[in-house]
């Protein structure tokens, strides 16, 4: 079958790519996501998905980055079981819209191999999408690889990242952080005020 691969980073592409090759299906790799923040952090993603597929041989096509679409589609939704799906729905819409015009069978995405993304609703959009388009949306369980393909990319340099993209999920990930270390005891620094004798201190 010749299948489309939405790919949202180098570290998660890995396993499903050496899936789908040993299972004998045509492959080409599709970048669209729009949903990382800070644009440095898209950057540094997208490069590691290009060195990637010059290491491992697979065409990749990269979509804009059109984050103005993005906040269009989680305005409203921004608590966690709002926009997620929201965000998913649009990326795998955009993967089905790309392999339709370009001949491609069937679509799926690297998103099946998280085990912080719900599997079954991503089956679901896939299939509903698939249907809209006259495609199929390929399901595999990609999760069973999701560690070893992250061990093997930190053991070649390859970039991790420790939060999904969003500003949202950097955010709940920062304070996830903080709330694990405890509170901070902090230091209280003494400033002087201009023109006057006063001493303000401050906690830090």
């Amino acid at each position: 079958m010749n299948i489309l691969l939405h790919i949202c980073c180098a570290p998660c592409a890995i396993y499903p790519v050496e899936s789908l090759k040993v299972a004998g299906h045509q492959l080409a790799g599709f970048f669209y996501n729009p949903n990382i923040h800070p644009y440095s952090e898209y950057l540094k993603r997208k490069s590691e998905v290009e060195k990637y597929a010059s290491q491992s041989g697979i065409n990749i096509s990269y979509a804009d980055y059109d984050i103005e679409n993005y906040f269009q589609y989680i305005v409203y939704n921004e608590s966690m079981d709002n926009r997620c799906p929201a965000c998913w729905w649009m990326r795998l819409e955009k993967a089905a819209v790309f392999a339709k015009e370009n001949g491609f069978e069937a679509f799926t995405t690297t998103l099946l191999g998280s085990p912080y993304q719900d599997q079954d609703m991503l089956k679901n959009m896939g299939e509903e999408i698939a249907k809209r388009f006259g495609l199929k949306f390929y399901f595999e369980n990609f999760r069973q690889g999701f560690k070893e393909a992250h061990e093997l990319a930190k053991s070649k340099g390859i970039y991790c990242q420790n939060y999904c993209g969003c500003l949202f999920s950097e955010k709940e990930s920062i304070e996830r952080k903080s709330e694990k270390s405890g509170p901070s005891a902090g230091r209280t620094v003494t400033l002087s005020v201009k023109g006057s004798k006063k001493k303000i201190k401050c906690s830090m």
